[in-house]
């Protein structure tokens, strides 16, 4: 397991990714889960939530994301109007919990702060989803030394995103370091490469903080 020191003490940055890098993703998606299982019951009074929700929490452990709103309907027979209601609770879903970072990212952003480092988020997906989950996040106050860039954004400005976040704070690759989950492509359209580190080199099992649905 991996810690701050473990980091190059010559890098001046750290950019890190959002989803099960600094928290865990499911941690938002089986609360998006419970809210849409309550709207539905409250609307249709049917299927109950807890039988719904347990359903969708089942079928995204064994499945993932892909098609479980189809599952779902299939299931229990809800309406395909109700998609939209499904889509739209993931963009703009007001959590019942706060998400909490991973303990072990928490203690590396605090220790990065403390020594000036400066520390970036860069994610991809839906930007308006994203700063979602980022506004329910329990930051402890690392959130006013942080800046976020959103890839979407950028690459519909045609613009390259880890070049454009190193040219907009004066750095070099060679002074910043990734650390991301899957395969996060670090190239740089110059022809230079960013180091990554695995976030899960950081995060241990005993260190996610897990939340349960209410």
């Amino acid at each position: 397991m991996l810690t701050y020191p473990d980091i190059d003490e010559g890098k001046k940055a750290v950019i890190f990714g959002l989803d099960d890098v600094l928290f865990p993703k499911k941690d938002y998606l089986l609360q998006v889960y419970y809210l849409f299982a309550h709207l539905l019951e409250y609307m249709e009074t049917v299927p109950p939530a807890k039988d719904l929700t347990d359903f969708l929490k089942t079928a995204y452990e064994h499945h993932g994301e892909s098609g479980l709103f189809n599952r779902a309907a299939d299931a229990f027979g809800i309406d395909p109007k109700y998609r939209e209601n499904f889509d739209r609770l993931h963009i703009a879903a007001k959590l019942p919990l706060k998400l909490l970072l991973y303990q072990p990212m928490l203690d590396l952003m605090q220790a990065l702060n403390g020594d000036g480092k400066q520390v970036f988020i860069l994610t991809p997906d839906n930007p308006a989803m994203q700063l979602n989950k980022l506004k329910h996040l329990e930051w402890n106050g690392l959130d006013r030394s942080l800046k976020v860039y959103f890839q979407e954004e950028l690459k519909a400005k045609r613009l390259h995103p880890l070049h454009f976040l190193l040219t907009d704070n004066g750095l070099h690759a060679s002074d910043a370091v990734c650390i991301g989950a899957g395969n996060w492509n670090t190239a740089l359209p110059n022809g230079g490469e960013i180091d990554l580190i695995d976030a899960a080199r950081f995060v241990h099992p005993s260190g996610s903080q897990k939340i349960d649905t209410p």
